[in-house]
């Protein structure tokens, strides 16, 4: 049978409808992505028999790399860079390129990845860690299983910042809590469900115009006076991208949203510092584990063992590849690798949440809707 099959990037701008209805069979994109890649040869088909070493699969192959985010954002600046060095642990040398698919905050993405992509190593993503925990506010829309998918890693952990434009009256976190702060949102993720889930436990005022793409064009906004700041962006981000804003004293930090203390937002308090009571804390100590693997990698279900092994082990490499660290630390970028293990137990922490506090999470971001 010979199927007319879409490229990769049709392919993706279907994916959105997926979350709606499924617009794509999962039988026929598994053929045209064998139509269109060198394992539909005659000369490759002995791999399912299991006759190919990994080096063997990957040599002269590209391994493609989701972006669920807009291009010239945290996610997208990230994930450019660690293509640059990926493929050099991977057994085969593939090379690496990267394909933005930002529909719905990484949602269309993630539900690429799960039902739609080739499950034969080729093709990864990196999602935003919202993906994590996104079934507790969106779940008619999510199309994956967290325990089905393949974790690969963590290109970082993550401190999410409150940010106020110099322009607004806001100085310090307490001003949250008594002036109205606009901010700009992207639906599903961080910059929109953190401040939605402020404003429902601890009472601050955020005023949240969603809508846009990802945080490059909430930052344009923020310059353009269209919006007065973000509720949650994450600190490694604003450094790399917009270093001016800092150095130019362009923007007041006025919460940090983390588990545990960044030690350069001296004086910025915690979010949690403003909990009541311990039901309010589970909320948000459930929703801050997500910043443990802030930058995660994934892998569709089904890739073979071995393969899945070398690209969490290639990942692994990176945390020891004085090139790819000394390049991060002169491009400014912030990475600190988590292993694919380590992701692994963060995912089986938040399907142990009690369903009471996954509950509560969830009503709690999607109320003021």
């Amino acid at each position: 049978m010979v199927f007319d099959c879409p490229t990769l990037e049709k392919m993706s701008a279907r994916v959105e409808g997926m979350m709606g209805r499924r617009a794509l069979s999962v039988g026929v994109v598994a053929a045209c992505v064998l139509q269109a890649s060198p394992l539909a040869s005659q000369s490759n088909i002995q791999f399912f028999a299991g006759n190919q070493s990994v080096a063997q699969f990957y040599s002269g192959k590209q391994i493609t790399l989701i972006v669920g985010a807009t291009p010239g954002g945290g996610y997208d600046t990230q994930a450019r860079f660690v293509a640059k060095y990926l493929g050099h642990h991977i057994p085969g040398r593939p090379t690496v390129v990267v394909q933005n698919m930002p529909a719905a905050g990484s949602l269309a993405a993630a539900n690429f990845i799960a039902n739609a992509a080739p499950r034969d190593g080729t093709v990864i993503a990196l999602v935003q860690r919202g993906m994590l925990l996104i079934k507790a506010w969106n779940p008619a829309q999510v199309r994956f299983e967290l325990g089905k998918l393949n974790w690969i890693g963590s290109i970082s952990r993550e401190v999410g910042v409150v940010l106020a434009w110099h322009t607004t009256p806001h100085r310090t976190a307490q001003d949250l809590f008594e002036k109205e702060l606009i901010v700009g949102g992207t639906t599903g993720i961080d910059t929109e469900t953190t401040p939605r889930l402020l404003n429902a436990v601890l009472g601050t005022k955020f005023r949240i115009v969603a809508g846009y793409p990802g945080t490059a064009e909430i930052a344009l906004a923020m310059e353009r006076d269209e919006v007065q700041g973000i509720g949650d962006w994450a600190w490694s981000s604003l450094k790399s991208v917009r270093p001016s804003w800092l150095a130019e004293k362009k923007v007041n930090i006025l919460m940090q949203s983390t588990l545990l203390r960044d030690p350069e937002l001296h004086g910025v308090p915690l979010t949690l510092d403003f909990v009541k009571g311990d039901a309010d804390r589970r909320v948000m100590e459930l929703y801050l584990t997500q910043k443990t693997v802030a930058r995660p990698l994934i892998a569709p279900p089904g890739v073979p063992a071995d393969r899945l092994a070398a690209l969490r082990q290639a990942f692994a490499a990176l945390a020891r590849d004085r090139d790819f660290l000394a390049d991060a630390q002169k491009s400014n970028l912030d990475v600190s690798p988590v292993s694919g293990a380590e992701v692994d137990k963060v995912v089986a922490i938040i399907a142990s949440a009690s369903p009471e506090t996954f509950q509560r999470l969830g009503n709690d971001i999607t109320a003021a809707r």
